[in-house]
């Protein structure tokens, strides 16, 4: 759905996506960042402000190596072992809710990582500015920078109280930054959630911006759609609802 939608993810390609809590935004990233793991030989830098690291890095156990928690517990050295030899060494996890600018660009220039993420990029601290919304095009750019100096940059924030059961979000419904973080991303993704009975399994993905060239398999017709996919907790993986 997302390679339909967006095609390929290149250095200097800066995004984020936008969600309410509890909606599967660290879920998302675990899905979808095991499997870019797989693309590249360098090293992915995640930093972790949000949840506790222990339980975000046993995701991504869940979603590389398609096993549930009780599964992955019957055999933890075998799943151990798997990770170590995949990409799990050149997983830079950095579990710290202080961190500030300069330690990451530290990690960065000692890491050099093809790949970084953020969740949750408005957490990093060491920006000065008189309004929020200015600190967070200040956060913004920065994380821009990073994409045109190591590889692909993705965020993760916050969506508003307008988000709260809707499927399909929209631009308004980003937090508490007016327009400053949507103009420095070249392509933002809302994850909407319907708490209506019978959908739990569900959840709907707007492409709210697409500034990306995509690939030959990339459809014109889907680049601000929006579109249904489903949410899989057990194995923490996203999964396509349309058979592409």
């Amino acid at each position: 759905t997302l390679n339909r939608a967006i095609g390929s993810l290149r250095r200097g390609n800066f995004g984020f996506i936008a969600a309410r809590p509890e909606a599967g935004k660290t879920t998302f990233l675990a899905s979808e960042v095991t499997f870019m793991g797989t693309q590249t030989d360098g090293n992915i830098l995640w930093v972790n402000n949000e949840q506790p690291g222990g339980d975000v890095v046993w995701r991504c156990y869940n979603a590389y190596l398609g096993k549930t928690s009780a599964e992955l517990l019957e055999d933890l050295p075998e799943a151990e072992r798997r990770w170590n030899e995949s990409f799990g060494s050149r997983l830079k996890f950095i579990d710290n809710p202080g961190i500030t600018k300069n330690q990451i660009e530290a990690i960065c220039k000692q890491y050099q990582p093809t790949l970084i993420v953020f969740d949750q990029l408005d957490k990093v601290r060491g920006f000065d500015a008189e309004r929020y919304d200015l600190k967070m095009k200040a956060v913004y750019q920065w994380a821009r920078e990073l994409s045109k100096m190591y590889g692909p940059v993705i965020g993760v924030c916050q969506a508003g109280g307008t988000a709260e059961g809707k499927r399909y979000l929209d631009m308004n419904d980003i937090d508490s930054s007016h327009t400053a973080k949507q103009g420095e991303a070249d392509w933002i993704i809302g994850i909407g959630k319907d708490n209506s009975g019978g959908y739990e399994k569900m959840r709907y993905l707007s492409i709210l911006k697409n500034k990306l060239p995509g690939d030959e398999d990339t459809d014109p017709k889907l680049r601000h759609g929006k579109l249904e996919v489903i949410i899989d907790e057990e194995f923490a993986r996203y999964q396509d609802k349309i058979k592409w």
